[in-house]
């Protein structure tokens, strides 16, 4: 029994993530600029769950853009907010916002909020993604277009969801109605 405990103990220990969840700053201390070149201040987003996804018009995701507009039409009345952040940080995204926007509305009919293109990974990511890694470790930089990160309504990561991971799918629901 001492080795198992002693197994799982060494397994665990290689899963931990580094972060510090410290939390100096909540997602409300945030702002990015919108498609339209307005600021979007995250203050306005207070006491709302949000699902901040990283998105990019050439992936093989991209038909996810389809589930996000239904996803944000079911619950927008009940508090979610869902954040496209197009991006070219996976190589996969148009050259100017101008395109992203027209591709959005014309391919989806997209009306959630979108930012301008933003860098989501590394060094030069924007301030939120740094935070988000932070605060909740590797599971939070995305490894690819549409990964989801699900802030709370106390303005902190709830969890976070791989590219695969469908807006519709019973797994993200689920997370999203718990905290609603």
């Amino acid at each position: 029994m001492r080795k198992i405990i002693f197994l799982l103990s060494i397994f665990m220990l290689f899963f931990k993530t580094s972060a510090t969840a410290n939390y100096e700053k909540k997602f409300y201390d945030f702002s990015i600029e919108s498609i339209n070149g307005e600021k979007i201040d995250f203050k306005d987003y207070k006491n709302r769950v949000i699902l901040v996804v990283n998105t990019a018009s050439y992936c093989g995701f991209t038909k996810q853009y389809g589930e996000l507009q239904e996803l944000w039409d079911l619950y927008k009345e009940k508090g979610l907010i869902v954040l496209g952040v197009p991006s070219n940080s996976f190589n996969q995204e148009k050259n100017n916002n101008a395109a992203v926007k027209e591709f959005c509305e014309v391919n989806f009919n997209i009306n959630f909020p979108l930012t301008v293109i933003t860098e989501v990974k590394g060094k030069n990511s924007h301030d939120l993604f740094k935070w988000a890694k932070q605060n909740h470790g590797k599971s939070a930089e995305p490894k690819w277009n549409f990964h989801k990160i699900l802030i709370n309504k106390d303005g902190k990561v709830e969890d976070t969801f791989a590219s695969f991971t469908k807006p519709l799918s019973k797994k993200l629901i689920k997370a999203i109605e718990n905290i609603l």
